[in-house]
């Protein structure tokens, strides 16, 4: 029998949240403060409307450098017919910002004006003449700011629930007022739990994690208007969690207890929720994150009220993270009084069929592009443990329960960490894994531009540019027969589509292999030991081609090859699997080998090329890439990893 209560839908458990909140008075604004006007304030939300104490400006100003003046006295005047005033009786000077005479209706610009003297002749001081001839006519309050003109005294300068900016203190201030009534910033208590954590910054061990989930969950407080209180990492021991807890709920208005919500033997948020309070559920119907709990607390001791809020919120980085956006962004903007984060959402093209749990909110982490007018997502890795897949992801893709997936080409609602206008900035590639694509979006970033990659193998790569899902593909498809890279393939794949090829990278592959080489491998032979263990890389892959195409040669049958299905995305994925143990070796290029400290067996030579459709070739997003290739510093940056060459970076392969 599960140990869970039961994963209820999403909206069950947004509606028991509420019924409890109510039930305890916190289904509001917690409370309000008043603090002096300083910028300290961006970001508060004002728990009252803001009205205004004086008018802005509170008198008529001269709004430039001049004369003030009766307007009417200007009558007829022109190039040919001048007016002169008489200075003190007729007109004043003026500075801007200076208070208009009382007998003036206008200001003329002093550089509008011919400063006389007594003899009618040019002043030596233009700013105290004896008179001033005008040779154009003013309307009244020309060149004035009239009381008011900004802010009149008594107006709605700001309401309540809005979210304090820069300007709006300038505002504030103009309009008489030096203080400002916010609300309360929720104090929100983050306890990280778990034999296995150590705190960051010290050294790690095989089986020990490094406890970031806290900093996440504290900055993601900070953000959404909240005072995140993290406490030190608690170890797995039900007591002294516990105690933890208890200490927390004294002082502070939420608790996230994270992780110890799933099934495993020493998850004891669950229990440590029931002991001092209510559980109300455990387990969500969403993906990734559908173990978070959520219970009050009871309290007497403090003056916060006598229940508290808690989530158990699951310990894997990408569930953490989203159970704040889901569950803790929506409370924190009603304790606070401002509106709940709407972001901005847009339709897309998926690119890859997903599959997705049939009784789950699913959500999934995507890059998003623009390509040829439109709009196209790529889905990121789905693992919950993939922080970086949040740390790539332009939004979100919400599978709602009852739906088991999404088909390539079907069109999508994104949910959006970006903005649309960023799209035309960003190139979208998809195809081979190249580590010097990392040093091109860094390139790009300082040109304004940016670079989204999505590895799917170079096969993969030409069927998106076939469907129009990407503005170039790195390809390294070697054709066994000629012995040429990626010419046969292009015809083959995108027979009605005009690109370019251009030569981009050489690389060195081989065996990657564990410090020392213990199993003495030297070749390609040696991966049909029984006592090797083989990582490969994923099907349409140019490595997996190169291999095929070298045990083809050989007269190896791949079934012998232990580890042959174990399939990896990326080279510095290959890596990591040797590195981890998880195989004695893996083919790829020399910069992933040499990046974890690995060992390195040369075997081939190969050629890493970009295919860009003409069709996209003038886009400046694209010639942009056309300049880097023949930067002198992005060359020597690319030519700096190990098994590199750019000799021929920029050779045009196949024009357009």
């Amino acid at each position: 029998m599960s140990v869970y209560l039961h994963d209820i839908p999403l909206t069950e458990a947004q509606k028991r949240i509420r019924e409890a909140l109510q039930s305890a008075g916190l289904w509001g604004v917690l409370g309000k403060e008043t603090l002096p006007l300083s910028e300290a304030l961006v970001g508060r939300v004002t728990a009252e409307p803001i009205w205004a104490r004086l008018s802005s400006p509170h008198y008529h100003s001269a709004a430039m450098d001049g004369f003030a003046i009766r307007a009417e006295e200007t009558a007829g005047a022109m190039p040919t017919a001048p007016v002169t005033l008489l200075v003190g009786a007729q007109a004043a000077y003026v500075d801007t910002g200076d208070v208009l005479p009382q007998w003036a209706n206008a200001v003329v610009p002093i550089e509008h004006v011919e400063a006389l003297n007594n003899a009618g002749q040019l002043a030596d001081d233009p700013r105290h003449p004896h008179m001033i001839r005008l040779r154009t006519a003013l309307t009244p309050w020309s060149h004035v700011r009239p009381m008011g003109e900004d802010i009149v005294a008594t107006q709605l300068v700001l309401p309540a629930g809005h979210v304090l900016r820069a300007v709006d203190l300038g505002a504030i201030a103009a309009c008489g007022h030096t203080e400002v009534t916010v609300t309360r910033k929720p104090r929100v208590a983050i306890i990280p739990t778990g034999d296995e954590l150590v705190p960051i910054g010290q050294p790690v061990q095989p089986g020990d994690i490094i406890e970031f989930n806290s900093l996440v969950l504290a900055a993601q407080v900070a953000m959404w208007g909240g005072e995140p209180i993290r406490f030190p990492i608690t170890p797995d021991d039900e007591d002294m969690i516990l105690e933890r807890v208890r200490e927390a709920s004294r002082e502070c208005d939420l608790i996230l207890l994270n992780a110890g919500s799933s099934a495993g033997s020493e998850d004891f948020s669950a229990r440590v929720i029931e002991r001092l309070g209510e559980l109300l559920f455990h387990g969500v119907a969403v993906r990734p994150g559908h173990p978070v709990i959520f219970g009050m607390l009871s309290r007497s001791d403090a003056p916060l009220g006598d229940k508290v809020p808690i989530f158990g919120v699951p310990g894997y980085p990408v569930s953490a993270a989203l159970t704040g956006e889901i569950f803790v962004e929506p409370l924190l903007a009603l304790w606070t009084g401002r509106s709940p984060a709407q972001p901005e959402e847009i339709e897309a093209i998926l690119t890859r069929k997903i599959t997705s749990p049939a009784g789950d909110d699913d959500y999934v982490r995507v890059v998003v592009g623009e390509v040829g007018g439109r709009v196209v997502a790529a889905p990121l890795a789905r693992g919950a443990g993939v922080i970086t897949s949040l740390v790539r992801a332009d939004g979100l893709l919400v599978i709602p329960s009852g739906v088991q997936g999404v088909e390539a080409g079907e069109k999508v609602r994104v949910r959006l960490y970006t903005t649309s206008r960023a799209l035309n900035r960003t190139i979208f590639a998809i195809g081979s894994h190249d580590m010097s694509l990392d040093l091109l979006a860094q390139f790009l970033a300082e040109r304004g531009f940016r670079l989204v990659s999505a590895n799917v193998g170079s096969l993969g790569g030409l069927i998106a540019l076939r469907r129009g899902e990407a503005h170039l593909a790195g390809s390294h498809l070697l054709d066994p027969d000629t012995g040429v890279y990626n010419l046969r393939y292009v015809k083959q794949y995108l027979p009605n589509e005009k690109v370019m090829i251009i030569r981009w990278v050489g690389r060195e592959q081989g065996l990657i292999v564990k410090p020392g080489n213990p199993k003495g491998i030297r070749g390609l032979e040696d991966l049909t030991r029984p006592d090797v263990t083989f990582v490969n890389r994923q099907r349409g892959a140019g490595t997996r081609v190169l291999l095929d195409y070298h045990l083809g040669r050989l007269g190896i049958n791949p079934e012998v090859i232990q580890g042959y299905q174990q399939e990896e995305y990326t080279h510095l994925a290959v890596a990591a699997a040797v590195a981890s143990g998880r195989a004695d070796c893996g083919l790829g290029v020399t910069a992933a080998a040499k990046a974890l400290d690995l060992d390195f067996i040369p075997l081939f030579q190969e050629a890493y090329d970009l295919i860009i459709p003409c069709k996209h070739a003038e886009e400046e997003r694209i010639r942009a890439i056309f300049d880097l290739m023949g930067d002198s510093r992005f060359r020597r940056s690319v030519a700096q990893l190990p098994g590199y060459n750019v000799e021929q970076m920029g050779v045009v392969v196949q024009a357009c």
